[in-house]
C-alpha cells in the first residue's frame, strides 16, 4: 500500500498538476463493489426488471468519486454487498436484508483482510421498473441513502486502518446521512428501535470519544500488526496484543458492544492464525486476553491454549 493515503491532500495537488499535462490518463475510483441479490423468498413472478439491479448498484457505487483522492487499481477497497429480498408489495416497496463486507490489502503480500462485516436486517426501499439512481446526499432516498451510508462507513474503517482516527470525516458523513433519514422518519434509522444493534447505533459508537481506543486499535492491528507480519512476526504479534489491550480499555468505558462484535466477527479466525504458531507463552497471553474481551468466539480461541 503506497503512503499517499496518509497524505492524500498533498497527493491531490501533484495529481492535479500531472493531469493538466496528461489529460488522457485514466484513473480508478476508491471502491470496487460486487453486488448479488437473492430474491428466492419472493413469490411474485413479475419482477424480471430486478435482473438489472445488481449492475445498477455496482455502477452507482464504483463510478462515483466518494472522496477527493486517487487510488491505484490494486488499492481500491473491495466491497461485497449481498442483498436478500424478503417481501414486496403492489407499490414496489421492498423489505430486505443486506450484508456489507469490505477488505483491504495486507502490505507486502498479495492477501487481503476482512475489515468490516455487517448484517443489516432492516432495510426498506422502493424500486420501480426503470428507476434511476442519483447521488444527492442532501435528499434522503430509502435505497441510495443506505448505500451512501455504508460506503462512507467502509471508507472510515479503511482510513482508520492506515492512520489513527483518519476515518472520522467519513464516519461523520455517514452520521449526517443517518440524521437526514431520522428527519424523514425513515424506518430502520432509529437508535431507539427494538433492535439496538443497528446501523445508527454503530455509527454513533464509532464517533463517540469512548471508542477512540478501539479505533486506534484498528490502526494498531492492521498497520503495526498485519502489515509487518511477513518481515517481523514476533513484533507484529506484540503489536496485535497491544491492539487487543486497547480494545479492552475501550470496552471498559462503554456498555454497548456492537462495534466490538463487528470487529471480532470479521477477525476472530484471523487472530487465531496470527498466534497459532507463536511461542506457548504468547499463545496463552493471547488466549487470556481474547477470552476476556470476546467470549462469543471462545471456542475458536481455545485452539491457542
Amino acid at each position: 500500500m503506497s503512503i499517499y493515503r496518509l497524505f492524500f491532500l498533498l497527493k491531490k495537488y501533484y495529481l492535479l498538476v500531472f493531469i493538466l499535462f496528461l489529460p488522457c490518463i485514466g484513473h480508478a475510483q476508491e471502491i470496487n463493489a460486487e453486488v448479488s441479490i437473492d430474491r428466492s423468498q419472493l413469490s411474485s413472478t413479475s419482477l424480471n426488471y430486478l435482473n438489472d439491479l445488481p449492475n445498477k448498484i455496482e455502477v452507482y457505487i464504483n463510478e462515483y468519486n466518494w472522496i477527493d483522492a486517487e487510488f491505484k487499481e490494486q488499492e481500491r477497497i473491495g466491497v461485497n454487498i449481498q442483498i436478500t429480498l424478503l417481501s414486496v408489495d403492489s407499490d414496489f416497496n421492498f423489505e430486505a436484508q443486506v450484508i456489507i463486507q469490505s477488505r483491504r490489502p495486507i502490505y507486502n503480500t498479495t492477501q487481503k483482510t476482512a475489515l468490516f462485516i455487517f448484517n443489516d436486517s432492516n432495510w426498506e426501499f422502493n424500486y420501480r421498473p426503470n428507476s434511476t439512481f442519483i447521488h444527492d446526499e442532501l435528499q434522503f432516498d430509502r435505497l441510495t441513502s443506505l448505500l451512501d451510508f455504508y460506503m462512507y462507513t467502509v471508507l472510515g474503517y479503511d482510513f482508520d486502518s492506515f492512520q489513527k482516527l483518519s476515518g472520522t470525516p467519513y464516519f461523520t458523513q455517514a452520521q449526517d446521512i443517518a440524521s437526514l433519514a431520522q428527519s424523514a422518519s425513515a424506518s430502520g434509522w432509529s437508535r431507539s428501535s427494538n433492535n439496538r444493534r443497528n446501523r445508527v447505533q454503530l455509527i454513533h459508537s464509532l464517533l463517540s470519544a469512548n471508542y477512540e481506543s478501539f479505533r486506534e486499535a484498528i490502526y494498531q492491528y492492521h498497520r503495526k500488526g498485519l502489515d509487518i507480519f511477513i518481515d517481523n512476526p514476533e513484533k507484529a504479534r506484540q503489536n496485535v496484543l497491544d491492539a487487543l489491550e486497547k480494545i479492552r480499555e475501550s470496552q471498559r468505558r462503554t456498555s454497548t458492544s456492537l462495534a466490538f462484535d463487528t470487529f471480532f466477527n470479521a477477525k476472530y479466525r484471523e487472530i487465531v492464525s496470527i498466534f497459532e504458531d507463536a511461542a506457548p507463552s504468547v499463545r496463552l497471553e493471547a488466549y487470556n486476553l481474547l477470552s476476556d474481551i470476546d467470549q462469543g468466539h471462545l471456542g475458536e480461541y481455545q485452539k491457542l491454549q
